[in-house]
Formats: C-alpha cells, structure tokens, sequence
C-alpha cells in the first residue's frame, strides 16, 4: 500500500475528484490547505495590493494498493495540469497497514468493497 498526497489548485479539485473516480479510486481525504511556494509577487487589483506568494490549495490524501498508484499519480496529473506555475506537487509514501474500524479487517482489503459482506 501507498499513501499518495497532492496538494491542487482550488479551482483543479472537481476535475481532480471525477478523473480519481474514474480511475477506480473508491475513497480519498481532502481538506484546503495554504501554503508558499517559488513565486512571490505582488498584485494590484483596484488600487489594492495583494501578495501572492500565500495561496490556497486543497491537500488530498488517498490510500491506495500497489496496483492502482500509477493510475491514481496518471489521474492527478492529467486533471490539475494547467501548464503554468503553481500546478501543484504529489508525493509518495509507503503505508504500513490499514484497519477497518467496523470489520477489524487489515491490510489492502481495507481499501475496496469486497463480495462478503462481514
């Protein structure tokens, strides 16, 4: 298992959400997120100056199984690519174990709807 965090534009999530779904993903975690990157500059709009360089992202995190990484990285990539700066990063991590809280089932089969219901 891996854990996959991309941190998006804003205005990327929806495109994000239905390309994840798309590609199999069942179930991921989001939240909005600020931060700082590379560009700094100012910008005046109406008389008013506006620094940039702290913009507003959502940070997704998802869980997934060896097997469907590629094609989650290939879904975030293809959906929150605009060309411009401030696209966005992914990062990957290994993840350990996972557990259902409601089956006390371990491991990947935590991670899609299986056949039995138990």
């Amino acid at each position: 298992m891996k854990k996959i965090e991309a941190i998006i534009r804003k205005t990327k999530f929806d495109e994000v959400k239905e390309a994840l779904i798309a590609a199999g993903i069942e179930w991921f975690s989001y939240s909005e997120v600020r931060g700082v990157g590379k560009d700094r500059e100012e910008r005046i709009y109406r008389g008013v100056i506006y620094d940039t360089s702290s913009i507003e992202r959502i940070q997704l995190s998802i869980i997934v199984r060896d097997i469907n990484v590629e094609k989650a990285i290939d879904a975030i990539v293809q959906s929150a690519y605009t060309g411009e700066i401030g696209d966005g990063r992914i990062f990957v991590y290994p993840a350990e174990d996972a557990i259902s809280i409601r089956s006390g089932k371990r491991g990947d089969a935590t991670l899609y709807i299986l056949d039995d219901k138990k």
